[in-house]
């Protein structure tokens, strides 16, 4: 029987300390896994472990938990991808951040780009980074991940470009003009940052700024991928290419 596993955000999982499990994982284990005291749960916290531990008290606010010993975990990619993806409507932009997770991204970016639909004030930033968040540790837990890749809060092209000379980074832009496919670059040896405009697309000003940054055009085909479609199907290229695929 698989074991389940629950993204715990303790600082430090030591062995035989009792950690509250967060609600949202209590809720999943006890009201939809039906899981018991003295069942054993999966927690990790981004260290690249994962800890064996064993439910000791349930109760109507919390469920604790028991530490055991830790196993480190060997899922992660080789290759480190930063995913600049545009901030796409309702639910494609968590389905993007979900799988991109779950294909081994390191760094996902979230661009306001000119075209983007959603327009976030403060609190709504606020609240979809945490979102955001959620979503992440979701994915984790389901794909076995025990490094949790980082979300930034949004930046427009502009604002990220002026943060992040072009240094060694591979700098990949999807472009339905592009000249290249992805078997004509060599393989990357450093940080590969693939930018993905939203729904509509990246302006012609936003695909100038990125080329005169370092970003070089890859073409995916004769075929104009939607914007959570475009991303995936780019970062499985790369690992069928470079990675571990």
């Amino acid at each position: 029987m698989p074991q389940h596993r629950f993204y715990c955000p303790a600082k430090l999982l030591a062995l035989g300390a009792i950690v509250k499990l967060p609600d949202s994982a209590a809720t999943h284990a006890v009201r939809v896994l039906r899981m018991t005291e003295g069942d054993i749960a999966i927690l990790f916290n981004g260290d690249g472990f994962d800890y064996a531990c064993t439910l000791t008290a349930i109760k109507k606010n919390e469920v604790l938990a028991e530490v055991g010993a830790g196993t480190e975990v060997s899922s992660e990619s080789p290759l480190n991808i930063t995913l600049l993806q545009g901030i796409s409507s309702g639910d494609r932009m968590d389905y993007t951040i979900q799988k991109a997770v779950e294909l081994g991204v390191n760094h996902i970016q979230p661009i306001a780009t000119e075209r983007s639909v959603v327009k976030l004030n403060k609190e709504r930033m606020a609240k979809r980074i945490t979102h955001w968040q959620n979503v992440i540790h979701s994915a984790c837990e389901q794909s076995g991940r025990a490094f949790v890749p980082k979300i930034s809060a949004p930046r427009s092209l502009s604002q990220w470009l002026a943060e992040h000379p072009k240094q060694d980074q591979c700098r990949i832009l999807l472009n339905p003009v592009g000249a290249k496919q992805f078997a004509k670059i060599s393989k990357p040896t450093s940080e590969i940052q693939l930018l993905i405009g939203a729904e509509g697309g990246l302006s012609p000003n936003e695909i100038e700024i990125a080329t005169n940054n370092g970003f070089q055009s890859i073409l995916l085909g004769p075929r104009i991928l939607r914007t959570e479609t475009a991303a995936l199907a780019a970062i499985a290229s790369m690992h069928a290419l470079w990675g571990d695929f």
